[in-house]
């Protein structure tokens, strides 16, 4: 780790080229470069497997520098207090954030287990709900996340904060509808569709063998393609007005069943 430089210039181009990797989908997917920040957030990145371009700290904020030796980085930077707030994406973090480096997520970089439990998302677009299914998938510790069709950049850094950095600690496999239903059938992994029409109670489900749940958007549901290839349709029963939770609800109710079913293995 090289000694540490300092900036306090919000002029200065790091800050502008850092700015444009939290702002910008684009310039995250040209560089291969995210944002991360707070110390949860990095510890569970490091975790998680990924590697830390660069540190950026504020001594103004952060009152224990001594911690910085636990984030491995090519180069630490120090910050000012006006520097810091213009790269920080929330006003809360402790004085931290790093530079890292993007994962591929391709479908064949998923490590499975004998007897898988998955949950997928076709085409989520809130950044809230895709970091809030991945706090769910956590909690579960299920073996994998897939998003079928992605509206949004997981890199987010708002998908990041909702997830709580869980983002980092769930396996995470990004394809096209058909080509995660490929990835399913070949795996001989079960489809249980989250659908209104030819559906079952979801405690009718048996979830002990390997399975995926899988859920769309609250305005638009599934597609056709996971219907038509659906093992078994299932639904939540609504005792209100309403016909449909949230995505990420209806998610860990369906999630948790499954565990349930399986001892919580």
């Amino acid at each position: 780790m090289e000694s540490a430089k300092y900036i306090s210039s919000p002029n200065n181009p790091l800050v502008k080229k850092l700015v444009q990797i939290k702002d910008k989908s684009r310039e995250r997917k040209k560089s291969g470069l995210f944002m991360i920040e707070g110390i949860r957030e990095l510890s569970l990145a490091l975790k998680g497997g990924y590697q830390l371009e660069t540190i950026l700290f504020c001594d103004a904020i952060l009152t224990d520098t001594s911690i910085l030796i636990n984030y491995p980085a090519k180069e630490v930077i120090g910050v000012s207090k006006e520097v810091y707030q213009k790269i920080a994406h929330r006003d809360t973090t402790e004085g931290i954030v790093a530079l890292a480096h993007t994962k591929s997520h391709t479908l064949n970089n998923l490590e499975l287990t004998a007897n898988p439990l998955i949950l997928v998302a076709e085409a989520p677009e809130k950044p809230g709900n895709i970091g809030a299914l991945l706090r769910t998938a956590d909690a579960a510790n299920i073996d994998a996340v897939l998003i079928a069709n992605p509206k949004t950049d997981i890199y987010n850094p708002n998908t990041i904060r909702s997830s709580v950095g869980c983002s980092f600690t769930t396996q995470i496999g990004m394809g096209s509808t058909k080509e995660i239903l490929n990835f399913l059938k070949e795996k001989h992994i079960a489809i249980y569709c989250a659908a209104l029409s030819a559906s079952k109670n979801y405690v009718e489900i048996d979830y002990s063998k390997a399975a995926a749940i899988i859920v769309g958007t609250e305005a638009t549901g599934l597609s056709d393609n996971w219907l038509a290839a659906s093992t078994q349709n299932i639904i939540i029963p609504m005792q209100g007005e309403i016909d449909s939770m949230n995505v990420s609800v209806s998610a860990a109710i369906l999630i948790f069943e499954a565990k349930r079913q399986r001892g919580f293995n």
